[in-house]
């Protein structure tokens, strides 16, 4: 599923130049993918989209701090919620688009969930949204998870 989101990302440069659901279908199975995978992906893809549309209207300032629950926890991982909370205090993420990643990393069905399948979702949120991580972080987003060095919070 994560191959196809990617391959979406890198093939068009936004939501609106996909094609509708049946004929992307159609292109992505021409391409090589598997059926079910294709599904899978749209309609993870579906629930992104249902779910990052709400962000649009909803005005998104918090200045609470946010506790993960146990199941949370497993199935993010600690690596994962601190990218999360790296990825909020740099400001790349609202309180709601951190939402958002966390229920779509939730609704996968591994843990811990990778942490290179969690930029792959922070990407397609913005993408989704229409919006582009600067530079660098584009860089810390698809940069190789061994190439990193511990992030240190100040």
């Amino acid at each position: 599923m994560f191959d196809i989101l990617v391959y979406l990302y890198e093939t068009y440069y936004r939501p609106d130049a996909c094609p509708e659901p049946a004929a992307l279908a159609k292109k992505l199975s021409a391409v090589g993918f598997d059926d079910v995978e294709i599904s899978e992906a749209l309609v993870w893809l579906n629930d992104l989209t249902e779910m990052a549309g709400d962000e649009q209207t909803l005005v998104a300032a918090s200045t609470g701090m946010r506790f993960y629950v146990e199941q949370e926890q497993d199935v993010l991982g600690s690596q994962a919620i601190g990218f999360i909370a790296f990825l909020e205090s740099a400001r790349v993420l609202t309180p709601l688009q951190r939402e958002i990643v966390i229920e779509r990393a939730l609704s996968l069905e591994e843990a811990p969930v990778n942490l290179g399948k969690l930029k792959i979702i922070v990407l397609m949120l913005l993408w989704s949204q229409g919006k582009e991580p600067d530079a660098l972080m584009f860089d810390d987003l698809f940069g190789s998870d061994e190439e990193q060095a511990p992030r240190l919070l100040h």
